[in-house]
């Protein structure tokens, strides 16, 4: 179909929808009105730049016929604009080639953020802790809601695992390239000699389950409830409120010890559970579509090295996309935004080209992520 037929139909439906959230019988009815609104919402970006583009492709014909005229500052004011729109209308094509690909289920969900310390003992611990602050801080500047379900501290005050939930608007769309292996190169506090040590860190980034989509037999689950932990101290919970579930057919264990109340942990557990079974079901998604297109997509599996963060540079280097950025400090106070549009606009490109290569090739398969 040609593209600008179906950004035509994008507009009609866009339009469409906007009429029907004034309908009485959906103005009425909450659910239809989320709904309504949510379709109305997920098009209005791209109508947004297809409309400025039918703009400036209505300026530039104007200019281009001007060209004719035979007044020289007529045929110059031309050129001047004609060379000012069209990169323009260039540069908002491929934009809105880019929204109009196949978009990722999960895109809207919250997440599960996993960051678990790895090689480096302390030091591993002490930047997982780091990674954690600056996430933190984008998720605050971002509007979205972090709640911690488990922390376990290490001994030199950093964190050997922290799993939160984060709640807010488009998390996982924004935050689904950041799973994988993140290094450190730096001088320890501990070092005494002034020498450089490498660490790592794990980040997993999952997209949380709604009840629709992981069904969770209460008999395949075994809940267990022990007194909460922490550093010592009158600030220890002494009663039963921290929450074990085992999740029987897979053998997946989640703890929850956030709350005082065995109630609120127990649902913080289970939404935790929820997401690492839908994760579960993903890979094996992944696993029967094949390696192939696997390695088309680019998932930022958490066992790539996807990024190292050099002090003693300021130095902040992704290795899947080739980005080196000279602002360390900046980026773990949570000024994520170029890192994030960079991996962003990285794996989208990624998926232009293998969208062209199947159409030119005719098997009619779209890469999605």
């Amino acid at each position: 179909m040609d593209i600008t037929r179906q950004l035509d139909e994008v507009e009609q439906k866009f339009e469409q929808l906007t009429d029907r959230m004034a309908a009485s019988e959906v103005v009425n009815d909450p659910e239809l009105y989320r709904k309504t609104a949510k379709a109305h919402r997920d098009l209005e970006e791209i109508v947004s730049v297809y409309r400025e583009y039918k703009q400036v492709a209505a300026n530039l014909d104007q200019a281009r016929q001007m060209l004719s005229e035979k007044d020289p500052e007529i045929k110059a004011m031309a050129e001047e604009e004609i060379a000012s729109l069209e990169p323009r209308a260039a540069s908002l094509m491929e934009q809105l080639k880019l929204l109009l690909l196949p978009k990722d289920p999960n895109d809207d969900r919250d997440v599960l953020l996993e960051i678990r310390a790895g090689a480096g003992g302390d030091e591993a611990s002490l930047f997982a802790a780091e990674i954690f602050r600056m996430y933190a801080r984008y998720a605050e500047a971002q509007r979205w809601k972090v709640e911690v379900t488990s922390m376990s501290e290490s001994g030199a005050g950093g964190a050997k695992e922290i799993l939160a939930l984060v709640n807010g608007d488009k998390v996982y769309s924004k935050l689904k390239y950041e799973s994988g292996v993140h290094r450190v190169q730096r001088v320890p506090v501990t070092e005494q000699q002034g020498r450089i040590h490498t660490s790592t860190v794990t980040v997993a980034v999952l997209p949380e389950a709604d009840d629709i989509d992981i069904k969770i037999d209460p008999k395949d689950v075994r809940i267990d409830t022990f007194c909460s932990s922490g550093p010592g101290g009158q600030s220890v919970n002494t009663t039963y409120s921290a929450v074990r579930l085992t999740h029987l057919p897979t053998g997946l264990v989640v703890s929850c010890q956030d709350e005082k109340s065995q109630i609120k942990n127990r649902a913080k557990a289970e939404r935790v559970l929820r997401a690492r079974l839908y994760e579960l079901e993903l890979q094996k998604q992944q696993a029967a579509i094949g390696a192939d297109r696997r390695s088309q997509v680019g998932t930022g599996d958490r066992s790539e090295k996807i990024r190292t963060y050099n002090f003693k540079e300021n130095r902040v280097t992704d290795h899947r996309i080739g980005l080196t950025l000279h602002q360390l400090d900046r980026i773990l106070e949570g000024e994520l935004d170029e890192l994030i549009t960079a991996c962003a606009t990285y794996y989208n490109a990624q998926k232009l080209r293998q969208q062209a290569e199947n159409s030119d090739g005719g098997n009619g398969a779209s890469a999605r992520n």
